[in-house]
């Protein structure tokens, strides 16, 4: 079938708690913004944060084109202050299912952005040196941990400081790793999928592998 073409997370990633957001609970979030890949995977979320200036536009197209919930980038690096307040309510808006600011963002900026929308405040967390206690303080919900190699260890470090925190963090690129951070106290996981580049070279080299036989 032709559904049947499509992208499966790493099925070891549905040995995590969860986090239960307004009655559903996510466990896998796909750390893309192709609205092909979104549309054709098998996730619980969306976690839409890319290196540019966040725009209400892009935000507004992915979350018209998933069928599960969107976490979108309100920034924290380059845009922040008022600009990531404005842009969290926007998203808030368009039916985003939680906001997602950049590790350098200011306590009070989080601050500011909980006073103004319902919706979960994910912060992002790259080294056991930052403020944690303050941002969870200054109103964040959620960790998004992302410490490349060393994520098991930030979340464990997390998780012994912070027990009731939610806590979603990058799996790394096998089961082994996916495991690891979960048991180092990851409630869910963000997975990075092949880029749609890929996985057409793939297609292709099948393609020409059966005019080769034929």
């Amino acid at each position: 079938m032709l559904r049947d073409h499509s992208i499966n997370v790493p099925q070891c990633i549905y040995e995590c708690s969860g986090i239960s957001i307004f009655g559903r609970r996510v466990k896998s979030l796909v750390f893309s913004t192709d609205a092909a890949i979104i549309k054709n995977i098998n996730t619980d979320a969306v976690l839409a944060v890319y290196p540019f200036t966040p725009q209400p536009i892009i935000s507004q197209s992915i979350i018209t084109v998933s069928d599960v919930p969107v976490f979108v980038g309100v920034g924290g690096g380059v845009t922040t202050g008022a600009r990531s307040v404005r842009l969290a309510i926007e998203a808030e808006h368009q039916g985003a299912y939680g906001v997602v600011v950049n590790a350098p963002i200011a306590c009070d900026v989080i601050t500011a952005i909980k006073k103004c929308v319902e919706i979960p405040v994910v912060a992002t967390v790259i080294s056991e040196k930052q403020d944690i206690g303050e941002r969870i303080a200054a109103g964040a919900d959620i960790l998004n941990v992302s410490a490349a190699a060393k994520t098991p260890e930030l979340v464990r470090f997390i998780r012994d400081r912070y027990p009731d925190i939610g806590i979603i963090a990058t799996g790394g690129p096998t089961d082994d790793t996916i495991r690891q951070t979960i048991q180092a106290g990851a409630n869910a996981i963000t997975y990075t999928p092949p880029t749609n580049g890929e996985l057409f070279a793939a297609s292709m080299r099948r393609y020409r592998d059966r005019f080769t036989e034929e």
